[in-house]
């Protein structure tokens, strides 16, 4: 079986081909072509011809890309079933979810090239900079970059409509609430820890929550500063990482 496969201006059925092939044999397909795409589920939509890449992969995930933006204009998650069939001069491509029950389909009229990649990738991503890097920083190595006289005293703590990331004590006692962002906190980081806040209130006195982020939106402030709640500015950590001998910088 070839690991790789590519094909310029395919027809109907070597289109078709191609797609049994990289089906059948797990791999990673991407489509460039003319296509129409209609979603129904949860809602419906349809999006009328135009050029632009689909993609396949062998955990189910089906995602529809126009040339703009970061974001698929249509997706399925991993754990769909995808089929298809050539019909009326046209290739129907369908990708099937069970639960909930979401239909994406691609009417290509046109394909320009299609091919097929059988990956072999058993690494996990090593990711520097996360929100754990963050906690780890505040928790075990200097818990003072929150504030001076500041004690942690719980990592990912469980209460009833959540987990907080860091809860510990002010340098008068007061307990503080932690919700650590690794990007810029909005709106939604700032409802989380109101949330906290008032399922905690009630049997703590004076109790503090603080959002920790490298920034904040205009909005997320203003309404943080409403709820009395307070904000600092802290980036994830960034380090070297030797691995197999290559050392990853930051750029």
């Amino acid at each position: 079986m070839e690991k790789f496969k590519v094909k310029q201006n395919p027809d109907f059925n070597e289109t078709s081909e191609i797609l049994e092939c990289g089906l059948k044999n797990r791999a990673i397909i991407i489509i460039t072509a003319c296509c129409r795409v209609h979603y129904e589920g949860r809602a419906k939509s349809t999006l009328e011809y135009g050029d632009r890449v689909v993609i396949i992969k062998p955990d189910g995930s089906f995602l529809v890309h126009k040339g703009e933006k970061r974001n698929p204009v249509n997706w399925q998650p991993p754990g769909c079933t995808i089929k298809y069939m050539v019909e009326d001069n046209l290739v129907l491509i369908r990708s099937i979810r069970k639960n909930p029950k979401e239909i994406l389909d691609v009417e290509i009229s046109k394909t320009h090239v299609i091919q097929y990649f059988i990956a072999e990738d058993y690494e996990k991503l090593d990711l520097i900079g996360s929100e754990e890097d963050m906690a780890n920083l505040i928790f075990y190595e200097n818990p003072e970059v929150i504030e001076e006289g500041f004690k942690p005293t719980a990592k990912e703590k469980s209460i009833s409509n959540g987990v907080i990331d860091i809860v510990g004590k002010d340098k008068n006692g007061n307990m503080v609430l932690l919700e650590l962002k690794r990007g810029r906190a909005t709106l939604d980081a700032v409802s989380q820890l109101k949330r906290y806040i008032d399922s905690l209130k009630e049997h703590n006195g004076n109790l503090r929550g603080i959002i920790v982020a490298p920034s904040i939106t205009d909005s997320a402030m203003k309404l943080l500063k409403r709820y009395n709640l307070e904000f600092k500015q802290l980036n994830p950590p960034k380090e070297l990482k030797k691995t197999n001998n290559i050392t990853l910088k930051s750029f």
